[in-house]
């Protein structure tokens, strides 16, 4: 037994001498790094001199209230313009007041007024022929599923109101204008 004791403490000797000489090789190595962060630092001298900075004077003079004034109303007439062009290509959507039914089951297609988006323009077409075109849908003899989509659940007096209001189309927009 007294072996072994020996034994176990001759281990732990030498294991404490290794952790030891491993901490020494590790404060060497801090050593080493500090010697080269001292040999790498370089002083900078910096000039002591300020020179001041002046504002320079601007070379035009000050613009007017009445220059003020006729820039900025030059830009409101141009934003006006550009707001014109822009409502006439999107298209005027108060041109004329069109049915809840319309807007529902139309607008997105053939444009609030009828004037066509990705749908084909209805301005101008009869009541007469308005209602046919959606019979032929409804019924399937004209084939778009798109549009058998949206009137296969319609009752016949709401197809020929619609039929009724999009041939109006043309008048309202010759009244509005």
């Amino acid at each position: 037994m007294k072996n072994l004791i020996a034994a176990v403490t001759t281990i732990l000797a030498l294991w404490g001498a290794y952790v030891i000489y491993s901490s020494d090789k590790e404060v060497d190595k801090i050593g080493y790094i500090k010697q080269t962060i001292a040999q790498s630092e370089k002083t900078v001298q910096v000039n002591s001199t300020v020179t001041p900075v002046t504002k320079k004077e601007p070379s035009q003079e000050q613009p007017s209230k009445e220059d003020i004034d006729k820039a900025q109303a030059k830009k409101k007439k141009e934003l006006e313009d550009k707001l014109k062009a822009l409502k006439n290509k999107a298209g005027n959507m108060a041109a004329f007041k069109v049915s809840p039914l319309y807007k529902q089951k139309c607008s997105s297609c053939h444009g609030v007024n009828g004037g066509g988006i990705i749908g084909p323009k209805l301005i101008g077409k009869s009541s007469q022929e308005v209602l046919k075109d959606l019979t032929d849908f409804k019924s399937g003899a004209r084939k778009n599923y798109v549009m058998y989509g949206l009137l296969n659940k319609m009752t016949d007096e709401q197809l020929k109101a619609l039929a009724d209001e999009i041939g109006t189309f043309a008048e309202k927009l010759k009244a509005q204008q």
